[in-house]
């Protein structure tokens, strides 16, 4: 399979072929890596990166394609096959029902950026959850008028937990 990652705003393309058992060969622009895989936890992969030991974070952001990558220490913003999948203005802007931002992962809240009544743009952040010494912040899919803050900072949270409610 091949796809188009965004990391920090830069554009990568890659190419995933299994070569076995949680083996895969990786083509990352045009290099190709072998890679050993095994997921570690919820949200945890341990890779063999052409013979090098990392540890990878990976957690949902709200918004298909969209992920919170941490490693080493370090978090990036991810979208996969964003072009493919991204919303122009109008239906962005659009949809019916209510978001549930909920924590990707167990954590602690460290800010809230919306308060109840509060309109936000899509894309725009509105908690910042720490996990894995990682702060991640966490964004309305669309726009909307945040309804219900369920949690205060400091509070410790569970994967899956509602955490900003909004209409």
């Amino acid at each position: 399979m091949t796809f188009e990652i965004e990391i920090n705003g830069r554009m990568r393309r890659a190419s995933v072929e299994r070569s076995g058992p949680g083996r895969f060969l990786v083509t990352l622009d045009g290099v190709v890596h072998d890679v050993d895989a095994s997921r570690t936890g919820e949200h945890a992969l341990s890779l063999l990166l052409d013979g090098v030991s990392r540890e990878v974070q990976l957690a949902p952001n709200g918004l298909p394609g969209e992920l919170i990558a941490g490693l080493e220490g370090r978090t990036a913003g991810v979208s996969v096959n964003a072009r493919r999948t991204r919303r122009g203005p109008a239906e962005t802007d659009s949809g019916a029902g209510e978001q549930r931002i909920v924590a990707p992962m167990p954590g602690r809240v460290v800010r809230i950026l919306a308060a109840p009544g509060d309109l936000v743009a899509a894309r725009q952040s509105v908690i910042v959850v720490e996990a894995m010494k990682m702060e991640n912040e966490l964004r309305a899919a669309r726009a909307g008028r945040v309804t219900h803050v369920a949690v205060t900072p400091g509070m410790s949270v569970e994967s899956g937990r509602v955490l900003v409610v909004i209409e």
